[in-house]
């Protein structure tokens, strides 16, 4: 089982969150650390440590989903990530959005965390869209 952490800075994570409990209800995989300027990228450390021991007990992995690449949130779940000492594996990617935090319920129940990163990155990239208009018209009915 794979559980995912979204670190951002500010509220973006548990927004997130939020709105995926909007739309699938509980996501018991899903945890959320923000950076804020109260407790700052020491409070961060302390806050990321104790997420990724909840998040990490009894999974087989955990994955990151950072807002940005570089930022705190990144450089942090980074250190986790590459040390020896983390147990189980941890996965970071940058990029979180909505559809990326939804379709994290599509692997969850994977074992391998950097096979499950891959497969949510597939997952979202065809999410990634630029509306064009529609040359014809389509009908309303489903």
């Amino acid at each position: 089982m794979i559980n995912v952490i979204v670190a951002s800075h500010g509220p973006l994570a548990e927004a997130l969150l939020a709105s995926g409990r909007m739309v699938y209800g509980e996501l018991p995989h899903v945890f959320t650390v923000t950076l804020n300027e109260q407790a700052g990228i020491e409070g961060f450390k302390q806050d990321f440590a104790s997420t990724l021991k909840r998040a990490g007990h009894s999974a087989d992995g955990v994955l990151v989903l950072c807002d940005m690449q570089s930022g705190t949130p990144w450089n942090v779940a980074c250190q986790h990530a590459f040390s020896p000492e983390t147990t189980p594996p941890l996965a970071v990617v940058a990029g979180v959005n909505f559809p990326m935090l939804l379709q994290s319920e599509e692997i969850c129940h994977l074992t391998d965390v950097h096979a499950a990163a891959d497969e949510l990155l597939a997952l979202t990239v065809p999410t990634l869209i630029k509306a064009a208009p529609v040359l014809s018209v389509q009908s309303d009915d489903f």
